[in-house]
């Protein structure tokens, strides 16, 4: 069969690739053609659009980039036309992805969507659209199974795939450590996960920065993204005697003792790496206080949101850096604190499902498919 798929952001390039294995497991023939990124590239089939020419994110930088968003979404509904494929496969990239949801539907096209939007948090109204425009839809959180069910939409729930992408992970022959992130028992390492946008780093990043200079015995590393330019980080980090690795995230993890983590898929990462993390997020003033207006969430972390609870210490918008500095302290030097911060980890990674969730989930869309 014919799959299109649409991934707008790391990680759901990760779980985009995740699935596509397991598509290609019961459909040896399939034929994909998507917008994604490199982990996808590498399952095969054809690469028309990386991420890194979507992911745009806050007002300014949605309105700044008008011209290239609106020429993707033509350039997408044409190829789609001309690809003729028997589903789209739409992944998280609620902006993007619901305008193709109704152009497909529109032309009678299959449309399921994985990774549902966040409708839990803001944007109620899309719930509307899912019910109209989208055939299946498939999530990756328990708690989103009850809370579309209260609106009346059926959801499909097999497990959180991020159990999966750590599961290979771990089990890869080794890859040599670089010496950037060897352990190293007279200085601990602190893991810096500054978001997968250029506009997240921006933001982000010089808070890490700052925080880290309270804390000179530990040895503190940025965990670089591909779609990210090293000297946007360089840029950021000239001076400060921090490090940066690329491409290596699960391998720094593995390594450390703590994390500052912004808010996103990889504070979720981070607890499943059993790493004690304190969770930021950061955006232009316009941009936070259109959200307050906007978003109602009692919390903004993945990690909180499953638990239903604090379980990791959550700083928005101003003084980080020294909010940051209280709470790394107690991550370093209260065992207590950390034990309990592990043991509702270990709580999480329970609800989340067991391994081989994007193997259940391919073999239901084809199930689905071939009915």
């Amino acid at each position: 069969m014919k799959y299109y798929l649409i991934a707008g952001e790391a990680s759901g390039d990760l779980h985009g690739a995740n699935l596509m294995k397991g598509l290609k497991k019961f459909d040896p023939d399939a034929d994909f053609r998507f917008f994604g990124g490199d982990l996808m590239n590498r399952e095969g089939g054809k690469l028309v659009c990386h991420f890194r020419k979507m992911a745009y994110m806050g007002l300014f930088d949605v309105l700044a980039n008008l011209r290239t968003i609106a020429g993707n979404l033509s350039f997408c509904k044409k190829d789609i036309l001309n690809f003729t494929p028997d589903v789209i496969i739409l992944i998280d990239y609620p902006g993007f992805n619901l305008r193709i949801a109704k152009f497909a539907h529109e032309h009678g096209l299959k449309v399921f969507y994985y990774i549902a939007p966040k409708v839990w948090a803001w944007k109620k109204s899309r719930i509307k659209k899912l019910k109209t425009f989208v055939d299946k839809l498939f999530v990756i959180f328990p708690f989103e199974v009850e809370f579309f069910k209260q609106h009346d939409l059926h959801v499909w729930y097999f497990g959180n795939p991020l159990k999966d992408a750590i599961h290979e992970y771990r089990n890869k022959a080794d890859i040599p450590d670089n010496e950037l992130i060897k352990k190293d028992n007279n200085r601990r390492v602190i893991a810096l996960l500054s978001g997968s946008r250029t506009s997240e780093i921006k933001h982000c990043l010089p808070e890490m920065v700052k925080a880290a200079s309270y804390f000179p015995s530990f040895r503190f590393i940025v965990a670089g993204v591909p779609a990210i330019e090293s000297k946007k980080y360089e840029a950021i980090l000239s001076g400060t005697g921090i490090s940066l690795v690329s491409n290596r995230t699960y391998k720094l993890l593995d390594h450390s003792y703590a994390a500052i983590v912004t808010s996103g898929t990889a504070t979720l990462e981070t607890a499943l790496f059993n790493v004690p993390q304190v969770v930021i997020y950061k955006v232009g003033w316009l941009t936070y206080f259109l959200g307050k207006l906007f978003v109602k969430v009692r919390f903004f972390s993945l990690v909180n949101i499953i638990s239903g609870k604090e379980v990791v210490k959550e700083l928005l918008q101003s003084d980080i850096a020294g909010r940051i500095k209280n709470e790394l302290s107690l991550l370093l030097n209260d065992e207590a604190y950390r034990k309990r911060i592990l043991a509702e980890y270990g709580k999480i990674s329970s609800s989340l499902g067991d391994v081989g969730v994007s193997e259940r989930l391919a073999f239901k869309m084809i199930e689905i498919l071939k009915s």
